[in-house]
């Protein structure tokens, strides 16, 4: 496990920062906001799956706030992940990805295109995250139908990469019991996503994790899940020998502490220490269990990822929950954006000590 770094707080409102940085919100009242992207001109983008929506939320004047919301995209089916690139929005539904000719001016999305296919929707995980990566590809995060069984679709419990017009379909991970966050790390290229593991059912479970995904690789789900370090199998399976062939996750996290979302920091606004580093959403243990998660953590790399520690907390005080986050996107002025669908807002953090 990885060590936790120290933690220097300065609090805005009820959930804590880094002294230097200040947090504020950006929207709310959304719907139940989830995914994040950004366009081409630096407007904010959210997906509001229960209500099947893609917004747009202007800072018209750089006020720090969304001047208002605007929908582009309807009648979807649990919209989540979305992407810009080429000129088009994509968006992944629950069993398809879509794309549309997008005009930044007017913030309208038309000519709608099914780029792909059939995916398998809804069922125990029904998010479908997606992102573009160096190489042009299209990247599709989809979870296991279950907690622990045999899958009959090889795209359950991976991530699958396409052409950016959906054709080529290759299953690029497997053994990725639920993976979420999509994000490519800026100076190698390499993929890193979050997954959530299994459930025991007393309650308990082994470690989530974030981690670098390699092609060609499989990461334990059903057979086999990491604790400490070493892979250990399943009793619902019982053969350990499987799991010599399985790939050890990075970096391993709290049971139940369920990691979404994650962006890697290429801007210019917070200070050099934080470039290049990865933060990740913890959108926090779900009501019945212990408190996990709840936080916005920060790995930091020296070639490999060498530490991971906490960010922003105050999340959840006691039995209290603030907030949940889900996702993080990158602002064009160096921004970080986080939604949280508990609160159903989308918080701004800046660093101000310049």
């Amino acid at each position: 496990m990885a060590v936790l770094l120290g933690f220097g707080a300065a609090e805005a409102g009820e959930i804590t920062v880094p002294a230097g940085f200040r947090v504020s919100v950006f929207a709310e009242n959304l719907g139940g906001v989830r995914g994040l992207a950004v366009d081409p001109e630096g407007v904010v983008f959210a997906s509001i799956p229960s209500r099947g929506r893609v917004v747009a939320l202007p800072d018209r004047g750089d006020s720090g706030r969304a001047a208002d919301t605007v929908t582009v995209v309807q009648d979807l089916d649990l919209p989540h992940g979305l992407a810009f690139r080429g000129g088009y929005l994509y968006v992944a539904e629950t069993g398809r990805v879509v794309r549309y000719r997008y005009r930044a001016p007017t913030l309208t999305a038309a000519e709608r295109t099914v780029v792909v296919r059939a995916l398998p929707r809804g069922a125990h995980h029904w998010t479908r995250s997606i992102a573009f990566g160096p190489d042009d590809k299209l990247y599709v995060a989809v979870g296991s139908s279950c907690d622990v069984c045999r899958e009959a679709d090889p795209r359950r419990a991976a991530i699958v990469r396409y052409n950016a017009d959906g054709s080529g379909e290759q299953v690029f991970a497997t053994g990725l019991r639920n993976p979420v966050g999509l994000a490519f790390h800026p100076t190698t290229g390499t993929l890193w996503s979050t997954v959530n593991e299994r459930d025991w059912p007393g309650g308990g479970a082994p470690p989530d994790y974030v981690t670098e995904v390699r092609h060609g690789a499989a990461y334990g789900w059903p057979r086999c899940f990491a604790q400490w370090r070493v892979f250990v199998a399943d009793p619902t399976f019982a053969d350990a020998s499987r799991c010599l062939a399985m790939t050890l996750p990075t970096l391993e996290l709290p049971p139940h502490a369920a990691p979404l979302g994650l962006v890697f920091y290429a801007g210019r606004q917070f200070p050099s220490e934080y470039v290049d580093n990865l933060f990740v959403a913890l959108h926090g243990s779900r009501a019945g269990l212990p408190a996990a998660g709840y936080a916005i953590v920060r790995v930091r790399f020296d070639g490999d990822a060498v530490s991971i520690g906490e960010f922003s907390r105050g999340w959840r005080q006691g039995d209290r929950v603030i907030g949940r986050p889900v996702d993080l996107v990158l602002g064009r002025d160096g921004s970080l954006y986080v939604s949280d669908d508990h609160a159903d807002r989308i918080y701004r953090v800046r660093y101000t000590a310049r």
